[in-house]
């Protein structure tokens, strides 16, 4: 599926960056088995087919093909468009299994080019909305609809509607595509060996992926010398406005059990690093099978022996209105270093996905600029590479100078920045943009203020720096979260410090 989703797809962020992620799911909507893709869509694509059963259960019929983004259906920030294919087969009433495939499109709309907005306040304000949206019916693309739909946020007063409704279109259809091959090879499957195998199967996976969990959860225990009562572990960080995120861990090794607490973390935010419930549950379920020790798909049975606490209202469940766009690409990142604090598992990573986006009206282009990962009881951390949930590529620099009013002057590592110690943490980078047009350059990043941390005595890593360098001779901090508009004729700069790889903007 990721294969034809690659060849077909016409835009910059899925064809060469890679941002996107398939995955095949069983008759309940619960995640089977997946590509190797990126780790923050793979665990909400299971709400977001979850909710598609419940919402349109009634509804789902031969030949429908579902699209959806909204947080309260399991999308994880808007530009993460997920495609839903149901499967029937032949004497069955309801869909055997589901495919999907969920890409991030350059531009959806909203209120800056790329989407990714660093002041969105509402959910509005981030691009086009679809909760249950019949991309397909009866076979048919709905190709007005779609397109209506994505022009929708030109009315809401100083927000656009999508500013690549070409690539967004052929994208899309990219996505049906690469939905179809996974049904033919599924459906195969299925012809050879019977539906009841096939779907006796795809428990078996769920099942053994639920013991390896139970069983690293007890070796856990059992390494801290706790055999026959409760094991209570804790760790907490902070959000560089200050915001915690907090995790108690109550870890009962007779069972094999957790219960993972998040209630003392902070409230919803007013901006937009709130993550939706879909992606806090994403960051578990990775940070679960990081530390199996066993070769096991990632799959729903990873969460069966664990209990989630997750407050409504707060950073890590916002309202449904709430923007969310940071979340997915900061926030997320922060609850996965907290799991593995709670665990001594690694120390900090970089952080943050460190987004920069820029455009204009013809133009829409997004990246995520790698960092360091970080140290581990037994290994240094690697230097420039994107850590846990995203797992992007960067786009080739003959490409973005190509299809990009820009040039590449400087990709580097940033040397000594990834915090020292027995194990040393990874370095980060450092890359500079030199733009040829006016654009609108948006950067959203953390780990600006609270350095990534080092465990068992281990140095912090370096902080991000986001800086613009004029022409006139003026250097100035941007900040975390910014957007600058009219920059033309400009250079723009990243750095990326820190023991687990932090970030610095800079715009000569």
């Amino acid at each position: 599926m990721g294969r034809i989703l690659q060849r077909t797809a016409i835009s910059t962020n899925i064809k060469e960056r890679l941002d996107f992620s398939c995955a095949l799911f069983g008759p309940d909507g619960g995640l089977v088995s997946n590509a190797p893709h990126i780790p923050v869509h793979l665990g909400a694509m299971q709400e977001t087919v979850q909710f598609q059963i419940q919402n349109l259960s009634a509804d789902l019929r031969e030949g429908d093909v579902i699209l959806s983004n909204h947080p309260c259906a399991g999308g994880s920030h808007l530009p993460d468009l997920t495609v839903i294919t149901p499967v029937f087969w032949p004497g069955e009433p309801r869909p055997v299994f589901f495919v999907a495939s969920r890409g991030h499109h350059a531009d959806i709309g909203g209120i800056t080019p790329g989407s990714m907005p660093p002041h969105s306040r509402s959910l509005q304000e981030e691009g086009a909305v679809f909760i249950s949206f019949k991309l397909v019916t009866d076979g048919v693309f709905q190709e007005e609809a779609v397109t209506e739909a994505l022009l929708a946020p030109s009315r809401i007063p100083g927000s656009s509607g999508s500013r690549c409704l070409h690539d967004n279109l052929s994208d899309l259809r990219a996505q049906v595509a690469a939905n179809q091959k996974g049904i033919q090879l599924v459906s195969e499957l299925i012809g050879l060996y019977g539906l009841d195998v096939v779907q006796a199967y795809m428990a078996h996976i769920q099942a053994n992926a639920e013991v390896a969990v139970r069983e690293m959860l007890r070796d856990f225990a059992v390494r801290q010398g706790e055999l026959g009562r409760l094991l209570l572990v804790e760790a907490q960080d902070h959000m560089d406005d200050g915001s915690p995120i907090c995790l108690q861990v109550q870890i009962d090794p007779r069972e094999g059990s957790a219960v993972f607490d998040f209630t003392v973390s902070g409230h919803e935010v007013y901006g937009n690093w709130n993550a939706p419930r879909a992606i806090t549950l994403s960051a578990l379920i990775y940070c679960l099978r990081s530390m199996v020790g066993q070769e096991i798909p990632l799959n729903q049975g990873c969460l069966a022996p664990v209990r989630t606490i997750i407050p409504k209202g707060s950073i890590l469940d916002p309202s449904l209105d709430a923007a969310v766009v940071g979340g997915n690409v900061l926030t997320s990142q922060r609850v996965v270093d907290v799991i593995f604090r709670a665990f001594g598992a690694c120390a900090a990573s970089q952080g943050c996905m460190n987004n920069v986006t820029f455009g204009n009206e013809r133009v829409g282009y997004y990246e995520t600029v790698a960092g360091g990962a970080g140290a581990g009881p037994c290994w240094h951390g690697r230097s420039g590479v994107h850590t846990h949930m995203t797992n992007t590529r960067i786009t080739d620099p003959e490409i973005l100078e190509k299809r990009y009013p820009v040039l590449l002057r400087c990709f580097e590592l940033a040397r000594g920045t990834g915090g020292a110690g027995q194990f040393r943490g990874g370095d980060g980078v450092r890359r500079e943009l030199l733009f040829r047009e006016e654009m609108v350059l948006s950067v959203l990043s953390e780990r600006r203020a609270f350095r990534p941390y080092g465990l068992q005595g281990g140095e912090p890593g370096s902080p991000g720096l986001n800086l613009l360098l004029r022409q006139d001779g003026r250097t100035i901090n941007l900040g975390g979260k910014t957007s600058v508009r009219s920059v033309g004729d400009a250079c723009a700069r990243t750095e990326r410090g820190g023991r687990w790889g932090q970030k610095c903007w800079a715009l000569h």
